[in-house]
């Protein structure tokens, strides 16, 4: 089936008992022992903090979409973050992450490192530098496309030198989705999303899921069972509601993108546009190899004047939300300085790029021309 149609029906397939073309919302924390209404996995359901069939159903439905034998979903995207290095990242194996990886996966991995005994090494961009490093690595992470410059790696590339290493590649493919990329089919071992962005798409639900073959996921479920990570009935429904329309949504997310990013490319107010669906872009060809149909719904862009020109623009917009997060229907900006990276010192922020000046745009779902008239008259003065 193609993405579309995968993205409507997932892993549901009717309620055979009442006929319901929508996945029921369980909200019982227990079911009665040694009866077996819904087993997933093998597994005798119990207790809802290890398994619910609200729950399951959409974990079915991301893997389907991912192209992965199963799914797991979890409370957030970090927790499934935290899974995976708790999981995969055992005393004295070798961590290798992009330098510019989001701000509080790069906080995680440095301190789960000092109390697991893994050791964690940065490296990239450049992707040269990252592929050299990945080549001895025990587990490689990565993201389709970084936050908040917007690069796309080489993953096809990596996928190799990963694969000679013999190391596990772990792909953040929350920007992407898998209606722009599927990680999986190009040979990466786990693909995670931070459910919270375009899967559920209607800034209501956090949540975070992972998809792979069948024995990493019972490995990674093995860990949310004794951190009780899983997500709630209600919220797994919010995902699978989003999920039904997220090709759609990608789609004019992209176009909409586009449009404002090269509106910004040619503003005087402007010195720079990280999009990587433009020219201008480092990884321009690498996103054109790689992505299909589109290169996302997020721009960066450098205010001229720095910091103080950049919050002055955060305070004018009024169509536009200063606020966290991105792939939901309104347009959204961050000062990623002051917000995702600030927990980075100067120098480690200035060596990747992540200036003052810097803002990000997750760009929503409206007519694009009411998106570019906020930004002209935000930018103007």
């Amino acid at each position: 089936m193609g993405r579309g149609t995968q993205s409507v029906h997932g892993g549901w397939e009717g309620d055979i008992y009442t006929g319901a073309l929508e996945p029921p919302i369980y909200l019982s924390a227990t079911y009665r022992f040694g009866d077996k209404p819904f087993a997933p996995r093998g597994r005798m359901l119990k207790y809802s903090r290890e398994d619910n069939p609200t729950v399951y159903w959409l974990e079915r439905h991301v893997a389907r979409l991912e192209g992965g034998e199963d799914g797991l979903t979890f409370s957030s995207g970090m927790a499934a973050i935290a899974a995976v290095l708790m999981g995969f990242a055992g005393r004295g194996a070798r961590v290798v992450m992009p330098r510019e990886v989001y701000g509080v996966t790069r906080v995680l991995a440095r301190e789960l490192s000092y109390r697991l005994g893994f050791t964690l090494r940065l490296a990239g961009p450049p992707w040269e530098e990252f592929l050299e490093e990945a080549a001895s690595a025990d587990l490689v992470f990565a993201e389709t496309i970084t936050n908040p410059l917007l690069h796309t790696p080489p993953l096809d590339i990596l996928v190799k030198v990963a694969g000679e290493a013999g190391a596990l590649l772990v792909v953040d493919n929350t920007f992407a989705t898998p209606i722009l990329f599927r990680p999986l089919e190009l040979g990466a071992d786990l693909v995670i999303h931070s459910a919270t962005k375009y899967l559920s798409g209607h800034n209501d639900v956090v949540a975070g899921v992972a998809a792979g073959p069948a024995n990493y996921v019972n490995l990674l479920w093995g860990w949310r069972r004794i951190l009780g990570s899983q997500p709630g009935a209600f919220e797994a429904y919010l995902v699978l509601r989003g999920l039904r329309t997220l090709h759609l949504r990608v789609r004019r997310h992209c176009e909409n993108a586009k449009v404002v990013a090269e509106y910004l490319e040619d503003h005087p107010r402007v010195s720079r546009v990280y999009y990587p669906g433009l020219p201008s872009h480092p990884d321009h060809s690498t996103a054109r190899r790689l992505l299909d149909g589109g290169y996302g719904g997020v721009v960066s862009f450098e205010v001229r004047g720095g910091g103080p020109e950049a919050l002055r623009v955060l305070s004018r917009v009024r169509l536009i939300r200063p606020a966290p997060s991105l792939g939901v229907p309104s347009t959204l900006i961050i000062h990623p300085a002051s917000s995702s990276h600030r927990d980075l010192p100067l120098s480690e922020r200035l060596r990747l790029g992540i200036s003052d000046g810097l803002l990000r745009l997750s760009v929503g779902l409206e007519d694009p021309e009411d998106i570019v008239e906020d930004l002209s008259q935000a930018l103007s003065g």
